[in-house]
């Protein structure tokens, strides 16, 4: 099978949103008055990001649903995506299952796939999400300000769980296995979240690398502090086990683990009504869990007030 027969049968649909989608050299894009695009673009490594013998159809969802996830931080609407692979083969049964899962996705939030490219080479996938905001209205990580509540959506640490579990460095019961690695494995991005942030919150970021990492983008972008309460955080009842290594790895994966695709987000607390109000319509947790204010840095402190010391921050590829 050639490139243009393993593209024209997998990856071209229709795109009747774009002027022009796959076939010529570029597609072309019609944008609304008054609309404003963002653009995002993440890369997913076998090895790195994913087992190279990870179930295609789950690994077709992640790959976009990652690029999703930075679109929901901005309050964008999904709407058009370009997939560049690198493929050590043209596996037509892998090919089939990788692009059902990807656009069964894709047309949950309407993305169409307007372009990419293929090449031998080891497993490599890159998505470039491309979405459509109001002018003036997308959500950033500089607006934060002293006095807002910091917010998080859903569960933290589960996807971290998961991947430890598959790492074999914990045996989770069944009940807990099935939860983990739906999240570690299929995120579901929080696009209605983001849409709906809109007016409400003055930053917003996704949690893929992290809370303290992500959380201190933030805060750099917006040059001001936090103080966190640990006991707050939305976290699996796993985590409540005694000893010293379940609290160990509980800290780990909350705190620094990653890949929640979860959104943190800070607000003043004058919308602390229509955030918990947000949370019943969307049918969604979302937790208060801190607070911004003055200075730099962020101090996680215990129930009683103590301030905690942590190991790790975050993932980092060249750390």
């Amino acid at each position: 099978m050639s490139e243009f027969d393993l593209i024209k049968r997998y990856f071209t649909r229709p795109t009747p949103r774009a002027a022009l989608g796959v076939g010529d050299d570029a597609a072309l894009l019609r944008i609304a008055e008054g609309m404003e695009v963002a653009v995002s673009t993440d890369m997913l490594v076998s090895g790195t990001h994913f087992f190279p013998d990870a179930d295609p159809y789950l690994l077709g969802h992640k790959t976009l649903a990652v690029n999703l996830s930075d679109l929901a931080a901005m309050g964008a609407q999904p709407c058009w995506a370009t997939l560049a692979m690198s493929l050590p083969e043209a596996d037509e049964r892998w090919l089939q299952r990788f692009s059902e899962g990807f656009f069964a996705l894709a047309d949950e939030y309407g993305v169409e796939l307007i372009g990419g490219d293929t090449t031998r080479g080891p497993l490599n996938l890159c998505v470039t999400i491309m979405g459509l905001v109001p002018k003036r209205k997308a959500l950033r990580r500089s607006g934060a300000q002293a006095g807002d509540d910091i917010w998080v959506s859903g569960k933290l640490g589960d996807a971290a769980l998961g991947l430890a579990h598959l790492q074999g460095k914990i045996k989770l019961p069944e009940h807990a296995r099935v939860s983990c690695l739906a999240a570690q494995q299929q995120p579901q991005p929080r696009i209605a979240l983001g849409l709906a942030l809109r007016g409400i919150a003055n930053s917003v970021i996704d949690i893929s690398d992290g809370l303290l990492a992500d959380l201190g983008h933030i805060l750099e972008s917006s040059s001001v502090a936090a103080e966190v309460r640990y006991d707050r955080l939305p976290v699996s009842s796993l985590f409540a086990s005694n000893g010293d290594a379940m609290l160990e790895l509980a800290q780990r994966c909350v705190l620094s683990g990653g890949d929640d695709y979860e959104l943190c987000f800070t607000a003043p607390d004058t919308q602390r009504g229509e955030i918990e109000a947000l949370s019943s319509t969307l049918r969604l947790p979302l937790t208060r869990i801190g607070k911004i204010v003055s200075g730099h840095g962020c101090k996680l402190r215990t129930a009683d007030g103590n301030v905690m010391t942590v190991k790790e921050a975050g993932y980092d590829h060249f750390a």
